[in-house]
């Protein structure tokens, strides 16, 4: 598939804001964006990527901070067609020799982009829960529930849960969230609106049967 007419025609700045956004497959602040490369994203070069839905911005402080949306990851699959003028600009061609390579090689792999790029949890930032003595991944979890910040309901996001489970590998967090559903006073769930999830929510995910998990409620026993 390329890039049909309605597609918006990239500056190489935009271009770069896909591409690291892409790669760092997280939320970045304009300050990140500044600090990696030397630019920042506001004005009509933002303007440009939100108006067609391919990232959203939000406030944290005094900064903004982005994100592609699921249509700018759908749009970044085929980013080494996208109509931008890059001169002469023998890097700027040579990424979009790399996009076009990792492309095909993920299709071969069939895995996503999103797949691909996404954070592992051991590079999290919050700080993570240690379990003293003998204590097992349940303990863990269970520590970690107590202290991440939670919905009005008591629902916690697998993704803000994950970042405080550093310490232990994800195959036995997860096994342990799926013996933890079997017990009184345990719930995990899907997100209902699926279009709500960021990528960190998708890729911390628990699959139990054939559905993606997005969030843990623990109450009474």
């Amino acid at each position: 598939m390329s890039m049909t007419d309605s597609t918006p025609k990239l500056k190489p700045l935009q271009l770069a804001a896909l591409v690291i956004l892409m790669a760092e497959a997280r939320e970045l602040t304009n300050n990140e964006f500044k600090d990696m490369a030397r630019f920042t994203l506001t004005g009509k070069d933002r303007a440009e990527l939100e108006r067609p839905g391919l990232v959203e911005s939000r406030k944290v402080g005094q900064l903004l901070a982005f994100q592609l949306t699921d249509k700018g990851w759908a749009f970044c699959k085929q980013l080494h067609t996208a109509n931008v003028n890059v001169d002469r600009s023998v890097a700027a061609r040579s990424v979009f020799v790399l996009l076009d390579g990792l492309g095909r090689s993920l299709d071969r792999l069939r895995v996503s982009h999103a797949d691909f790029f996404k954070q592992p949890a051991e590079v999290a930032s919050a700080v993570p829960v240690v379990v003293s003595g003998g204590g097992d991944a349940e303990d863990a979890i269970r520590a970690a529930y107590a202290k991440v910040p939670k919905s009005a309901d008591g629902w916690v996001g697998l993704a803000d849960l994950r970042e405080r489970l550093g310490g232990l590998d994800r195959a036995t967090v997860d096994d342990a969230l799926r013996a933890m559903v079997h017990r009184d006073g345990v719930r995990i769930i899907p997100v209902a609106n699926s279009k709500a999830l960021q990528p960190r929510d998708r890729a911390a995910a628990l699959r139990i049967g054939e559905e993606d998990n997005h969030a843990l409620w623990i109450g009474p026993a």
